[in-house]
């Protein structure tokens, strides 16, 4: 293995930077590099070699070309075992290059930030950056890539110890190399792929020609190739069962499969207290942030709360309080409600906190906004609380967005648009004699909002802005209707029922009625639409369609 004599420093980010390379000079290595990177070390009194005065070739077009050139590469590339290629880098007086530090231009955080332009972020696309990473990294059995501040101290050490890096190191950060060029092209190519359908082009040429722009007649959604660039948060103990391995990962920042960036979100939420989070707890946790969203765009004004159980909603409620609202949710289905997952659309405080901890409560986790200082007290010093409870602050959590969804199958990915966004009650029409009350439409609103979060067949009882009944999952909607007015009990009386898909039959509507239920709310598109509607007059029920089925498989 070469000595490391020379090391070719070009980065962005100079975080830990010029402890590195004052190490590598204690150590002999002579260091050469570009622009900002040379005037920072410089500053910094480290004496560099400038690139420019190396390759006697300036660089150009500010800044775009100054490394891409053979005597800068043929540095890097050189197999150190083969004689032509040695024979060549002392023909044309080429130095080598055993060491590269490279990271890149910050497309991501670039894009990431309000009204930036198309051509402000061309000029972050970097060219010199991956093609030094990728050179570097193809022939690491020679050259060492470093590509991020936290691999400088293991590269220093060995350097000190032995003049050079062992085997095992370089092929270690080849690996991260090519990783970090494949996410770097990667969120280029999301973004890319996100402007051309901002510009209203079609799928591809083909679909242009022809004129078929997708199922939904709308310009691009789905690009002819979707890069996922994910980076690993943490290993979890164990999958949904304690025999299946799993881990998080978080997509890249700013990319089309979620554009999640500034939202409310588990990934880069704050624990303030408890054990890890399990994967069934970050499922639950994430779907009852989803129905908090939903609450939230139903109506601001209210504070909400939703109570998840095996990724359904065994409670939701909205009211003037968050302690009122808590209450009710909790109360929905209280039984399901022990060892559930919680969210909250307003920060925990004390009097909610009061009501989480009393007796024959006790829930998973919890996730909101934050949680001020006095509940926090409360909920990490009861008995049976204390440590166990894992308490989530993810920020405001605000109106959802329209994101790509994303579902493995064997052998493929499915991809849709995220079912989010409330359908405009504008849209809604009253088909029956009799129309509901202003009430009861408050009561409706709030219950559409829940049933489309429900797994199908999804039927949801309401009263007093609360869920007080959830059929999910069944086979037969008749089951599901069931199932709810059953979990409701006494409190189906003068209730409103949601459904996420039409009534094939008006049994349904007979079993919703014989129940108490008062008021009924479905999409509709039933070829059957005519009976039950007349089943409904016949029974005194107002009923609305929405036009909009909300199935959750």
């Amino acid at each position: 293995m070469p000595r490391i004599n020379n090391a070719l420093i070009s980065v962005s980010d100079k975080t830990g930077l010029a402890d590195f390379a004052r190490g590598l000079v204690a150590a002999g290595v002579k260091i050469y590099s570009t622009g900002g990177t040379r005037r920072h070390l410089e500053e910094a009194g480290l004496a560099v070699e400038d690139i420019a005065s190396y390759t006697g070739f300036p660089e150009m077009m500010d800044g775009r070309l100054k490394t891409l050139h053979p005597k800068v590469f043929g540095g890097i590339l050189c197999r150190h075992d083969r004689p032509d290629d040695m024979s060549a880098i002392g023909q044309h007086g080429i130095e080598t290059f055993p060491l590269v530090v490279v990271n890149l231009y910050p497309f991501a955080g670039t894009i990431a930030k309000p009204g930036v332009t198309l051509g402000e972020a061309i000029e972050q696309i970097d060219i010199g950056g991956p093609s030094l990473v990728r050179a570097a990294a193809k022939n690491h059995a020679f050259t060492t890539i470093a590509t991020d501040a936290s691999q400088y101290g293991a590269i220093l050490d060995e350097v000190k110890a032995g003049g050079t890096t062992t085997d095992a190191l370089r092929f270690r950060l080849a690996a991260a190399a090519f990783a970090h060029t494949a996410a770097y092209d990667a969120t280029i190519a999301e973004y890319f792929a996100r402007q051309d359908a901002g510009r209203g082009t079609t799928t591809s040429g083909d679909a242009g020609a022809s004129g078929d722009t997708g199922s939904t007649g709308d310009t691009v959604k789905f690009p002819p190739t979707l890069s996922m660039t994910l980076d690993r948060v943490e290993e979890l103990r164990y999958g949904e069962n304690p025999h299946q391995a799993a881990a998080l990962y978080v997509a890249s920042a700013a990319t089309v499969l979620g554009g999640a960036l500034g939202r409310a979100s588990l990934v880069s939420a704050r624990k303030l207290n408890g054990k890890e989070l399990s994967y069934n707890n970050l499922l639950d946790l994430d779907s009852a942030v989803a129905i908090a969203r939903s609450l939230v765009e139903d109506d601001p004004r209210r504070a909400g709360a939703v109570v998840i159980k095996h990724n359904n909603p065994c409670g939701a409620a909205t009211a003037t309080s968050l302690a009122e609202a808590m209450r009710a949710a909790l109360d929905g289905d209280a039984t399901s409600a022990f060892g559930s997952v919680i969210s909250a659309t307003r920060t925990i405080d004390a009097a909610t906190a009061e009501v989480l901890v009393e007796p024959d409560r006790f829930v998973e986790a919890i996730v909101a906004p934050d949680f001020d200082p006095a509940a926090l007290e409360i909920l990490t010093t009861r008995p049976k609380w204390k440590a166990n409870v894992r308490l989530m602050a993810v920020g405001e959590i605000d109106a959802a967005r329209r994101d790509l969804q994303f579902r493995q199958i064997d052998g493929g990915v499915l991809v849709q648009e995220s079912d989010v966004g409330l359908d405009p009650p504008g849209d809604w029409k009253v088909v029956t004699a009799k129309q509901p009350t202003d009430e009861q439409m408050a009561e409706l609103r709030f219950a559409w909002a829940v049933v489309r979060h429900v797994k199908s067949n999804a039927i949801v009882l309401v009263t007093g802005r609360a869920v007080c009944g959830v059929g999910a999952g069944q086979m037969s909607r008749v089951d599901s209707t069931e199932i709810a007015i059953r979990k409701a009990g006494d409190r189906a009386k003068g209730s409103v029922l949601a459904s996420d898909a039409f009534f094939p039959f008006a049994d349904s509507i007979r079993q919703a009625a014989a129940g108490g239920v008062a008021a009924i709310i479905q999409p509709g598109g039933s070829r059957r639409d005519d009976e039950v509607i007349a089943a409904c007059d016949e029974l005194g029920l107002p009923m609305v369609l929405t036009g909009r089925r909300h199935f959750k498989h």
